[in-house]
């Protein structure tokens, strides 16, 4: 996979996100408005009339860019609604990112937002799409899917159940601690590791405190040229690389495929540090904000992001290495875990996590001089999935 990326050609300057949790009394346009007023005010109070475009990312809350441009009453500027699965929010980020930098604005803003508290549903709201009966696991619950991947891995690589229950706990742990440090996370309170080993049964070995949980949220960024970066703030945060794949969806019909990595993550990953210039991504990054939808979920990204070698991960979850002390920080803002999951704005809180640390705002999670960070977002399931990574740092060059 080819990409020439835009590295250091396009800057954040400002960045908001609402608090995610069950907001009953709060529609999709009040969090919007409180995200997008967050965003302005941060890039030094922008007069909104300086914004040229928008992108908004959505799944359910609303169709068209009308969903933006009635409640904020913008007077006539394009916005562009999108939707990529779990990757919406990113993919709402990266299309903002390339309009700069092929020059067709000036100054643009990524928005993410989404309502599923209200929706009537009490997990992922995802349509029922046609199908041409080879993918039956499509059928399966979110849960069910990704349960796979633990007995899998462990069968692949000889590691002791108990073991992989134990790491899984620990992802558990360790994103709940870091999100009781967090004022804007749904989930706010550090949970021990005995409640979730022993939470009810969802599916396979997933326990309740297995699964990130279901919330409402938004969260925006202003994108500009970064040789203009300068005008809106002095921390601004550069973009190094940006990667979207979407893969073939064979894996539920392909022998091959054996449940214990996401292809898709893999090529983009290969493809965001190509254009980032990385060549040891565990060393090089500071922190990592990646797609935590169930426990097992991020063991098998460490290995997928390079972060650990293959079957190494669940080793390298119990020894503490991606704890927000750890020799790579993952997650330090609690992930999907203590957030929940508003598929619109998960991508997008993401990057404010990296524009918060970089920026010494991070308050009792603040790591130390972090320069160079990566976001992820997986959407799908296990062999049916796309992928997005990004590189983003505090510096130039």
């Amino acid at each position: 996979m080819a990409s020439r990326g835009i590295r250091d050609r396009v800057a954040v300057v400002g960045m908001g996100c609402t608090a995610f949790g069950e907001h009953w009394d709060r529609s999709a346009d009040d969090l919007l408005i409180e995200a997008v007023s967050d965003c302005l005010a941060s890039a030094g109070g922008l007069d909104p009339a300086r914004v040229d475009a928008y992108w908004l990312g959505t799944m359910t809350s609303g169709m068209s860019g009308m969903t933006l441009s009635k409640p904020l009453a913008l007077q006539n500027k394009p916005v562009t609604r999108v939707e990529n699965f779990c990757a919406t929010g990113s993919e709402a980020f990266r299309n903002a990112c390339y309009a700069v930098a092929a020059g067709a604005y000036d100054v643009v803003m990524a928005v993410g937002v989404e309502k599923l508290k209200d929706s009537g549903y009490s997990g992922l709201v995802r349509p029922h799409m046609a199908s041409d009966g080879t993918s039956a696991d499509l059928t399966l619950t979110a849960p069910a899917a990704f349960s796979l991947l633990d007995p899998a891995y462990c069968a692949k690589y000889a590691i002791d159940p108990a073991a992989m229950r134990d790491a899984m706990t620990h992802v558990a742990w360790k994103n709940h601690a870091n999100g009781a440090r967090n004022p804007r996370a749904q989930f706010r309170k550090p949970v021990p590791k005995e409640k979730i080993a022993s939470s009810p049964v969802v599916a396979g070995r997933l326990g309740v405190l297995d699964c990130s949980g279901v919330s409402d949220g938004a969260a925006a960024a202003i994108i500009v040229r970064a040789e203009d970066a300068h005008q809106f703030t002095d921390s601004p945060m550069y973009v190094k690389g940006l990667s979207f794949v979407a893969g073939p969806g064979s894996g539920t019909v392909d022998p091959g495929y054996d449940y214990t990595t996401f292809p898709e993550v893999v090529a983009s990953a290969t493809d965001a540090y190509a254009q980032a210039g990385i060549i040891d991504a565990a060393g090089q990054l500071d922190l990592a904000e990646v797609h935590d939808c169930f426990t097992p979920t991020e063991i098998v990204l460490m290995e997928d992001l390079g972060f650990s070698g293959r079957g190494e991960a669940a080793k390298h979850v119990l020894a503490g290495d991606f704890d927000s002390d750890g020799r790579l920080p993952v997650n330090p803002d609690g992930g999907l875990k203590s957030f929940g999951h508003p598929v619109g704005a998960s991508g997008l809180r993401m990057l404010f996590e990296c524009w918060l640390q970089f920026r010494g705002e991070a308050g009792e999670r603040q790591l130390p001089a972090p320069r160079l960070g990566l976001t992820h977002n997986l959407g799908g399931r296990p062999g049916w999935c796309v992928s997005f990574v990004s590189i983003v740092g505090n510096q130039p060059g």
